[in-house]
């Protein structure tokens, strides 16, 4: 069987957290969760924009406290293109199966509702075992990506 045929295994979250899809997280929330894993943090003020621009968001939300765990945002050209952004899992024993089922949940929506674009990722270094679980491949053919902050 060809490589980009075979398909992980559908993974589950932890008892206690739930995917959403519906309600927006909290500025605050989503800049809570980067901030913990180390990543930067765009002021509050820009985030209704960023979200109202996103195609779709996923969050993982831990259900006794209510917190954002988990979160990546979709923005596409609605033809060829597609980016994940904002790919965070909150560090600790269970960040692996957040970014498992963050990456495999967007994976799917983006086949079912964008099949053939091509995909780019903005994901930290804790995040590259889940991608290369669901696929992804490091520098293929030695192409580089290059990010460049404009502020």
């Amino acid at each position: 069987m060809l490589p980009f045929f075979q398909q992980p295994a559908v993974p589950t979250l932890p008892n206690g957290y739930r995917l959403e899809t519906v309600d927006i997280p909290e500025p605050a929330a989503i800049n809570q969760l980067l901030a913990a894993c180390l990543e930067s943090t765009p002021s509050e003020a820009k985030w209704p924009l960023a979200l109202e621009r996103s195609l779709w968001h996923i969050s993982i939300i831990e259900e006794s406290s209510g917190e954002l765990v988990g979160f990546v945002r979709a923005t596409t050209d609605q033809a060829l293109n597609a980016n994940l952004w904002n790919l965070a899992a909150r560090p600790g024993p269970d960040q692996r199966t957040f970014f498992s089922v963050l990456v495999h949940r967007a994976l799917n929506i983006l086949r079912r509702d964008l099949p053939g674009c091509s995909l780019s990722v903005s994901a930290p270094a804790s995040a590259v075992d889940a991608l290369k679980e669901n696929g992804f491949v490091i520098d293929p053919n030695g192409i580089r990506a290059m990010g460049l902050n404009l502020s």
